[in-house]
């Protein structure tokens, strides 16, 4: 049995469903005890970690709004006692449709930006007091492989990723003097539940993401688990600022 994370208090947003559910139900397996955080119902995958022995709750969530995040650090630490680890995994992709940059209108830039740009650095910015004074913690912030391609007809999304593998960078030289690890990792185009009913990201999109790999097969939610243990535990204490691609060998940089 993995216990690399016993007893550790993990916050992870979007965690009610796809890649973010199957995150909780990792850093679970490790030993962490889960807050399950998201403005979607989050309950199922908290019961679903209940039934294995493990502690997690459910915090319903805003990932844009500063009231709704201060109080999801403040119910972890009133429930749990402490943070060790965030994961950043709240953003907007799923439900988002290719277009040429020119039709992306002013709102649809905003909304992504304020959920995958904003909403990272105000969860980092609130778990970060704790973090300081217990002089340990961990946070993983959950990028993407299209930063580095470039890719198109997505621009609002790729750009928001970049800024999410720069924010990594920033934050881990500010909070590396209080022992504080500040990672990302970038998956490939991962078949979460969400992602195989639009019609944007199946048939060709998929087929295409394959083809470019060394590993050739579709990348799915269980990929990404051993990677983000590793950068929540111990192993990893001297690893910071670093963007891990994990694509089955589609990017390499």
């Amino acid at each position: 049995m993995d216990a690399r994370l016993k007893d550790k208090v993990a916050i992870v947003t979007g965690g009610a469903r796809g890649i973010g559910a199957a995150f909780c139900e990792g850093l679970a397996a490790a030993g962490a005890k889960v807050v399950v955080s998201d403005v979607l119902d989050g309950n199922p995958v908290a019961e679903r970690i209940a039934q294995t022995q493990k502690q997690a709750i459910y915090v319903k969530a805003d990932v844009t709004s500063r009231q709704s995040v201060e109080s999801l650090v403040a119910d972890a630490v009133r429930t749990f006692g402490t943070v060790d680890i965030l994961v950043n995994n709240a953003g907007l992709f799923a439900d988002l449709h290719t277009k040429p940059f020119q039709e992306i209108d002013e709102d649809e830039w905003d909304r992504v930006m304020k959920v995958n740009v904003r909403g990272t650095f105000q969860c980092a910015k609130a778990v970060a007091p704790v973090m300081i004074e217990r002089k340990k913690g961990r946070i993983v912030n959950i990028a993407s492989g299209t930063a580095f391609k470039g890719t198109p007809n997505l621009l609002h999304y790729v750009a928001s990723k970049g800024a999410v593998v720069s924010m990594t960078r920033s934050l881990a030289r500010e909070l590396g003097p209080h022992k504080i690890c500040v990672n990302a990792i970038a998956p490939g185009l991962t078949m979460s539940e969400a992602v195989k009913m639009h019609p944007d990201w199946t048939g060709k999109a998929s087929a295409a993401g394959i083809a470019a790999r060394s590993i050739q097969r579709e990348q799915v939610p269980a990929d990404l688990i051993s990677t983000l243990v590793y950068l929540c535990a111990d192993d990893s204490d001297f690893v910071t600022g670093q963007t891990i691609s994990v694509d089955g060998g589609a990017l390499m940089k």
